[in-house]
Order: structure tokens, then C-alpha cells, then sequence
């Protein structure tokens, strides 16, 4: 295989660090992708039922049902905002990571 000159071999590290921040990215979309479902579950139990109850530390609470759902209603939008917010950065750096891999691969088919 050809050797890299520095130049290239930045690239193959920023390539390294860019898969790296995307696994942390997958996580964190997994993570607030699965408190959507748990909020989501939370608002349908919700409209089944005339007596709310929130959980405060160890204890639970008897909780006023539209406050409960406004607050849930809150952190879902809080969530979805985060989650697209996650899906824009993954896309720039997927992007960014298409466009350093074509140079790293252009300048090693050059050098062969």
C-alpha cells in the first residue's frame, strides 16, 4: 500500500474521530429515542385513567392529570428537538466523512 504523507494521514485520524463521534451520536439518538416511547406510553396511560400520579424520588404522588400532561407533552417536544438537533450533526459529519474518505482514496489510487 502507498504511503501517506501527513496530509493523509490527518485525514484517516479525523475519519477515526468522526466514527467515533457518530457511535456517540447513535447512542445518545438511541437514548432519547426510547424516552419518546416511554413519554409517548406515559400520555396514552394517561387518557385512560382519571387519577394521575407522578413519581418524586422514592414516592409517589398523586399529580394533577392536566399539569402531568402538559409537562409530559413539554418533554416530549424537549426530546424530539434533541433527537433532530443529533440527526443535523450526524449528517454534517456524515457528510464530512464521505468527503475525507474520497480524498484519502483518491490520493492512494494516485500513489499506486
Amino acid at each position: 500500500m502507498a504511503e501517506l504523507n501527513a496530509e493523509m494521514q490527518e485525514k484517516v485520524q479525523k475519519l477515526s474521530m468522526i466514527e467515533q463521534q457518530m457511535t456517540s451520536f447513535l447512542s445518545q439518538k438511541q437514548t432519547f429515542q426510547a424516552q419518546l416511547m416511554e413519554i409517548d406510553s406515559a400520555l396514552e396511560e394517561l387518557e385512560k385513567t382519571d387519577k394521575a400520579y407522578r413519581i418524586i424520588g422514592n414516592v409517589m404522588v398523586a399529580s394533577d392529570k392536566p399539569a402531568l400532561k402538559l409537562d409530559l407533552t413539554h418533554k416530549r417536544e424537549t426530546a424530539e428537538l434533541r433527537l433532530k438537533s443529533l440527526e443535523n450533526q450526524e449528517e454534517k459529519l456524515r457528510s464530512k466523512a464521505a468527503e475525507l474518505q474520497n480524498e484519502v482514496l483518491k490520493h492512494i489510487k494516485e500513489k499506486q
